[in-house]
């Protein structure tokens, strides 16, 4: 995928997105090591439904979780059965989020998975118990970059300013937003996915945002606390969730500019 631009320019990788990452969460197969490397991989900032080419491009996409796999010694091998098994388990994630683009998630179908990656249905149960487990790896992957943050140790509001776009862009108008929304939508009606994607990756995203936030507004030297940071965290995210799940209309850039010249300092 591309990397999510802002203002112009690439986000950098976010450290502390490995922390978000490595929470503990409910196993979602032998991939977990992998989906909690953050590497230097990128999010597609195309427009949701757009053609997203496969093959070579694909596993480039993910090919930082290869790295971090062999890092840690997670491929079984390093000979021809080692890499075929990752090839695979890199087919299905990218046939996955490019499926979910296409039909939905409704639409979306482990048969239908296994067909666009090329496996066997019983390859893909051999790392994941469903197709929900397959989007929150692929979502946990994305994040690391596509949610990173303008700064490591953001400390000004235009830093502030900046996230909110980047995310209101993966959010809106990336492959990997479509992975969240969809993950969000089904969490209204099953726990276990509620409990995957809260215990796993929001609540950890939370903490973090919470913290640079009121970084960005001097919190460090006492002058915001944490309980501001958060209400205000809530109050510029909040309408971007509205806007994109249930109004179903485009986060562009004038509509985020408009709230954040609401509720910031100018």
């Amino acid at each position: 995928m591309t990397a999510t631009v802002v203002n112009g320019q690439q986000p950098p990788p976010d450290k502390d997105h490995t922390a978000i990452a490595a929470q503990p969460r409910p196993a979602t197969g032998s991939r977990s090591g992998a989906s909690r490397a953050t590497g230097d991989r990128a999010v597609g900032g195309r427009a949701v439904g757009a053609a997203r080419a496969a093959g070579a491009s694909g596993t480039a996409k993910k090919s930082a979780a290869v790295k971090s796999d062999a890092a840690k010694g997670e491929v079984a091998s390093t000979g021809g059965s080692g890499r075929r098994s990752e090839a695979a388990r890199l087919a299905v994630l990218n046939a996955a989020d490019d499926l979910l683009v296409e039909v939905g998630f409704e639409g979306l179908t482990i048969e239908g998975i296994a067909a666009a990656a090329g496996v066997a249905k019983q390859t893909i149960y051999r790392w994941w118990k469903s197709k929900v487990d397959i989007l929150f790896d692929n979502l946990v992957l994305d994040a690391a970059t596509g949610l990173a943050w303008p700064a490591e140790t953001p400390a000004d509001p235009a830093d502030l300013r900046a996230y909110i776009h980047r995310f209101a862009d993966f959010l809106g108008a990336a492959p990997a937003g479509k992975v969240l929304q969809a993950l969000l939508g089904h969490a209204q009606l099953d726990a276990r996915t509620a409990e995957l994607l809260h215990d796993g990756f929001l609540d950890a995203l939370r903490t973090r945002d919470i913290e640079h936030t009121r970084a960005c507004l001097g919190g460090t030297t006492g002058e915001y606390g944490a309980d501001e940071a958060a209400v205000l965290l809530d109050a510029l995210l909040a309408p971007l969730y509205h806007r994109a799940l249930v109004l179903r209309r485009p986060l562009d850039p004038a509509f985020v500019d408009a709230l954040l010249d609401q509720h910031l300092p100018a």
